[in-house]
């Protein structure tokens, strides 16, 4: 069975003890569990630099209300893309930011000794990334670090029996990219990564609004546009004439909301059907007994669950905190290590 966590080389016991911290590395946001306290941090993975020295100014929320704000010398940039890390030193600023924080919100003030810390990651990434992760969280504070892939802690999140002889099938939809798994004895018999998501959603709402309306809209528009479909008849949208360059309001019905996001949608769920043709028949029952479960933000697109029921077939659950389903299935892990040990490592 595949190895299912990694370690970084450090001192001391193998199992985890005392403060410990799970970290949900998301392309959009990144939750921070801690051991015996439950989520703490839930902010965005946006970084403000200053582009003269290459300081971080800001991390998280202060700094997404930076983008599209900043003057010239300073840079507000989302460190990680497709769901792996493409500005490492930025997000080696951000880890060491939410490690502080957890530590500080504690009311220690930064002092101890240094947390032991579990982060997921895609279960697409490169073992360059996954070293490249290992070594920036190790550098950004922490004293020992370990990986689980995220399809499998979105499971645990979601309640998913993923310990027993049957089949569990989880579609994680983040920011950068949907995690597909089919889940048995604890590992992942069927895995595929698609680095369709959250984020080409909002890119093609942006592009259609342009195509059709040619009006120029920013990704925190975009954003609001998909997370207001379905409530209301039409969402008003404000943003910029490419013709006159003045500002213009513009209403988007949920029909039209529904062509812009066609694209990437579609290939989600073609994603889904491709991991199926690779499921053992052993395993198709179980998941047409159970359901494929939804986590993840994409998951609250509406209409989706029933989209993806349709074209497949299948029984589809939305969880019932897709948001923190990653963190929540990382911080059992670091709760219920000594049991789960067994299931994850090599």
């Amino acid at each position: 069975m595949a190895k299912r966590t990694q370690s970084a080389p450090s001192a001391g016991s193998s199992g985890f003890r005392g403060r410990d911290i799970g970290i949900d590395l998301g392309t959009a946001n990144t939750l921070v569990f801690e051991r015996g306290r439950g989520v703490v941090l839930d902010e965005p993975s946006v970084v403000a630099i200053d582009t003269h020295t290459g300081k971080v100014l800001a991390v998280g929320a202060r700094a997404r209300q930076a983008v599209g704000r900043t003057p010239g010398s300073i840079t507000a940039t989302r460190p990680l893309k497709g769901g792996v890390i493409t500005d490492f030193e930025a997000t080696e600023g951000m880890l060491r930011h939410f490690i502080r924080a957890a530590r500080d919100s504690q009311g220690r003030g930064g002092r101890g000794r240094s947390p032991r810390v579990v982060v997921c990651v895609p279960s697409g990434v490169t073992g360059v990334e996954r070293r490249a992760v290992l070594q920036t969280a190790s550098r950004a504070g922490a004293r020992s670090v370990r990986l689980i892939e995220e399809p499998i802690a979105a499971a645990i999140g979601a309640g998913l029996p993923v310990h027993e002889a049957r089949g569990s099938m989880v579609v994680d939809i983040g920011g950068g990219s949907t995690e597909i798994a089919i889940i048995s004895l604890g590992g992942m018999v069927v895995s595929r990564s698609a680095r369709v998501a959250g984020d080409a959603l909002d890119a093609a709402i942006a592009s259609y609004i342009e195509r059709e309306f040619a009006i120029a809209v920013g990704e925190r528009t975009a954003e609001e546009i998909k997370m207001s479909y379905g409530s209301a008849d039409f969402v008003p949208v404000r943003g910029r004439d490419k013709g006159t360059g003045m500002p213009k309001v513009i209403h988007l019905t949920p029909e039209e909301i529904a062509a812009a996001v066609e694209r990437p949608v579609r290939s989600i769920v073609e994603a889904v059907q491709a991991a199926f043709e690779e499921c053992p028949p052993e395993l198709y029952g179980d998941i047409m007994e159970r359901g494929v479960v939804l986590t993840g933000g994409g998951a609250l697109l509406h209409g989706f669950d029933q989209r993806l029921a349709a074209e497949t077939g299948m029984p589809v659950t939305v969880a019932d905190e897709p948001l923190g389903c990653v963190a929540l299935g990382t911080g059992r892990c670091l709760e219920e290590y000594d049991k789960l040990e067994s299931i994850f490592a090599a």
